[in-house]
């Protein structure tokens, strides 16, 4: 039995999220099938993490097990020729029979992109949340440092979150704004909640519109409460950037 790790690339545009959810169109159906049909195997794939509906990867991580002989080459090539075009992945290695992509990841980095200006994008609307009016990127900046460290995140769960542990460490933080009007907000942390990040750049913005300060920012991290932070941003601004081992 071989343990295969592999990178994906997808736009998660016209899916409802990564995991399965019977007869709906997700990342883990969709490669999982092809994956079957190229081992002809019963493969299960486990991913670094679930992302929600509308929501991109630059680099998932997962793995599977499979008793097919192929080359990882050949693999990789198989898979990518029966993938739509949303999909793709990006490396395929052969890797430790005990590596498991969720449970020995240490921490993941999420994208959250933001076009900042008058007029909107036609070619960035499913990957970027189009705010017109003007975002102060220093006032976010100075709150998104605010989270660096162990907290209870209650105030950026979903209501439906299903788990009852909130306490997540943010290892970094990153806001910066390019030529193009885009602003991109990076959160790095040992673990996520359902919508965490999204929650937190909708508050965010309130912060860039000068509807809250620093320190309320700070307090509404405090109160770990859903109903003292803003809105929940668009999913096609998020992307997994990055997961580490």
């Amino acid at each position: 039995m071989r343990n295969i790790k592999i990178v994906l690339e997808y736009d998660g545009t016209r899916y409802h999220g990564w995991q399965r959810q019977g007869d709906r169109t997700t990342i883990q159906r969709v490669l999982e099938e092809s994956i079957r049909t190229i081992t002809q195997e019963d493969i299960r794939i486990a991913g670094s993490g679930r992302t929600d509906a509308g929501v991109h990867a630059l680099n998932q991580v997962a793995n599977f097990k499979t008793n097919s002989n192929i080359a990882a080459r050949n693999l990789l090539n198989g898979i990518n020729s029966l993938l739509p075009g949303d999909i793709v992945v990006k490396e395929l290695m052969e890797t430790d029979k005990a590596f498991h992509a969720r449970y020995d990841a240490k921490s993941k980095v999420y994208l959250y992109q933001i076009l900042n200006r008058p007029v909107r994008s036609a070619l960035y609307r499913h990957y970027a949340w189009f705010i017109r009016e003007a975002l102060d990127i220093d006032r976010i900046r100075e709150a998104t440092g605010l989270l660096i460290g162990t907290y209870d995140f209650s105030s950026f769960c979903a209501s439906n979150c299903g788990i009852t542990n909130h306490v997540r460490t943010v290892i970094n933080t990153d806001v910066e704004m390019n030529q193009r009007s885009m602003i991109k907000i990076y959160v790095e942390a040992n673990g996520f909640l359902k919508y965490m990040v999204r929650n937190i750049v909708g508050t965010l913005v309130d912060v860039g519109r000068g509807k809250l300060s620093s320190t309320e920012f700070k307090g509404i991290v405090e109160a770990k409460d859903r109903r003292r932070a803003g809105m929940t941003a668009p999913a096609c601004g998020l992307f997994l950037k990055k997961v580490k081992y």
